[in-house]
């Protein structure tokens, strides 16, 4: 499993590899402060972004993440953020997360052709036996949209992670396996087709 920037690209999402040349595009879109609230960590500041993105190539530099800046294709415009993280080569399985998207391209054919773009590339070409998900328990829409794109749903592990609030968060653990790819991508291209 060798894990290299890649550029994904469909109709509707290019997810091209992040770097610090897309700080000002990803500020402009993504200082929200509803964007963070159920996530981990918090960025409001354009000097927090830039932490942001440096954390993503340190992960990178160290093999254990591939970072994306995710680009609505019609406009060109970046939309969000996502990768691949939690690599574990041995194993072969790794997780996509650290996603968000931008308020306007939510509920869009955005995060459904940016998580088949990454599904395709991991069981496809980087021969994953097993993909994993996860969010807050809080969050039911990321949980909601996981479910969507048709992986199973594992388990909680409770008290995961502690927040930049201070609170507790319960993580809810999600999974697609390779023997399950053909299927779900049969799925996915099927939303794709009729919601694209």
């Amino acid at each position: 499993m060798i894990l290299e920037p890649v550029t994904l690209a469909g109709v509707h999402v290019r997810l091209e590899p992040l770097a610090q040349t897309h700080h000002a595009a990803l500020c402009a879109i993504g200082l929200d402060p509803e964007l963070w609230d159920l996530i981990p960590y918090r960025v409001s500041t354009a000097e927090d972004m830039a932490a942001y993105i440096q954390s993503a190539l340190d992960a990178q530099a160290a093999g254990t993440a591939l970072p994306f800046a995710t680009v609505n294709i019609p406009s060109g415009q970046v939309v969000g953020s996502t990768r691949y993280m939690n690599i574990d080569r041995a194993n072969r399985r790794l997780e996509i997360g650290a996603t968000w998207i931008a308020a306007p391209w939510r509920r869009t054919p955005v995060n459904t052709e940016a998580k088949y773009l990454m599904l395709r590339h991991a069981f496809e070409t980087l021969g994953c036996i097993r993909v994993e998900l996860k969010t807050d328990a809080l969050n039911q829409r990321s949980g909601n949209a996981i479910r969507r794109i048709g992986a199973i749903e594992e388990g909680t592990l409770r008290q995961h992670m502690i927040t930049w609030s201070g609170r507790l968060r319960d993580s809810v653990y999600f999974s697609i396996l390779d023997s399950e790819w053909p299927r779900v991508k049969q799925d996915l291209e099927h939303k794709l087709t009729v919601n694209g």
